[in-house]
């Protein structure tokens, strides 16, 4: 049983179906052996660029072929750049490009198109969209920054693509921030060009408040999505530093991003995602946590009891309709020692409640009886 989904046995294989197997696995040596040979001898032509796609296509997680499939390519590019600058009438160069820029260009393109069908395959392969990005970074390198950004802003839109498909691929999302990153930077060059200025203009061509956006519209498609919820935190401090938000705009920004981690939680208490998201939003009650990384550095002791007990008080009343839920005992457990910390004297926690709390952890999680016993002993219970 996997996933709830019974195992089938595998069915015995017929003698012909072993040669076919056999035969399959003799053409893949045969293809690895001749692209290694191909590399060894540093023929680094369009041969031997094909015999790496068609290895890739059969299998996308042999990393070591795409590194030589990038030395290939970096080979040709390097070839196009020294070659003479001769214009091919029925591939005239787009305006703005030199011919070497031009092909670069193409085969960029080609590059790219050739590794969507395995992106679409597979999706959770680090090494397509590891070579995804280094094709998009000689981009950057080897065109006038308006054309690569071009590229850049086409790769936008793709990962927005496959992100709806797969709206909790942490690989699109990581690839989406190096995709954020890279176009803002291209933006702030493209301004100074244009400009001949080398004022700061990176809050100018910032795209945090659209990802942030973004992060917005995906959580509300889909609340179970750690993805979207990590990011969001990740955009925080610079968001906050581009609003040049004061101690009440602050504070007002941590009020909403309780009020809608709550909201989440009541409609699903059991997502462990959610909880994830309350927790850092937790860390930032704490005066151990750094000024910087605080969403409202500027709390008082009494503003951080005030969101404990609210925090407390809507966390108790999720029990009520949810006693088999570990996550909210969990929170409760794991809170009220900064909670006591703050405010020692305050009478909303009980030893009683905070021993009954951890016996519905043992009885929920007992896999994790010796983590219980841990905070039973530093809570002195």
């Amino acid at each position: 049983m996997s996933h709830g989904v019974p195992r089938v046995a595998a069915g015995v294989k017929t003698d012909a179906a072993r040669r076919k197997e056999l035969k399959q696995i003799e053409a893949y040596q045969g293809l690895v052996d001749n692209v290694q040979a191909k590399i060894k001898a540093e023929e680094f032509g369009v041969d031997t660029l094909n015999l790496t796609s068609a290895l890739l296509s059969q299998n996308p997680e042999y990393y070591t072929i795409w590194n030589h499939r990038r030395r290939v390519l970096q080979h040709v590019f390097a070839k196009e750049i020294s070659s003479p600058s001769t214009e091919d009438a029925e591939s005239k160069p787009a305006p703005g490009l030199t011919p070497a820029q031009h092909e670069i260009t193409l085969l960029i393109r080609e590059d790219l198109a050739f590794l969507l069908p395995l992106l679409k395959q597979f999706p959770k392969c680090y090494w397509v969209w590891n070579h995804r990005a280094w094709l998009l970074q000689q981009a950057s390198q080897y065109l006038p920054v308006t054309s690569a950004k071009r590229l850049w802003l086409e790769e936008m839109a793709l990962v927005s693509k496959m992100l709806s498909y797969d709206s909790r691929n942490f690989h699109g999302w990581s690839y989406r921030r190096e995709v954020v990153a890279s176009i803002e930077q291209l933006s702030i060059q493209e301004l100074e060009e244009e400009s001949q200025e080398t004022t700061d203009k990176k809050s100018e061509e910032s795209m945090t408040e659209s990802e942030f956006a973004y992060t917005t519209k995906m959580i509300k498609t889909n609340l179970s999505n750690f993805s979207a919820w990590h990011n969001r935190l990740r955009l925080m401090p610079s968001l906050l530093k581009e609003r040049d938000a004061d101690a009440a705009a602050r504070k007002k920004f941590l009020d909403d991003e309780f009020e809608l981690i709550i909201t989440a939680l009541y409609t699903d208490p059991y997502d462990q995602s959610l909880w994830f998201y309350h927790n850092y939003l937790m860390t930032n009650l704490s005066p151990k946590t750094p000024l910087d990384l605080r969403i409202a550095p500027d709390l008082t002791n009494q503003d951080r009891i005030e969101y404990f007990d609210t925090q407390f008080d809507l966390l108790k009343d999720m029990l009520e309709d949810t006693t088999d839920c570990k996550w909210i005992y969990l929170a409760l457990v794991t809170y009220t020692p900064e909670y006591l910390e703050i405010d020692a004297g305050n009478e909303k926690i009980t030893t009683l409640e905070l021993t009954a709390w951890l016996d519905q952890l043992d009885q929920l999680d007992p896999l994790r009886k010796g983590r219980w016993l841990d905070l039973r002993k530093s809570l002195n219970l």
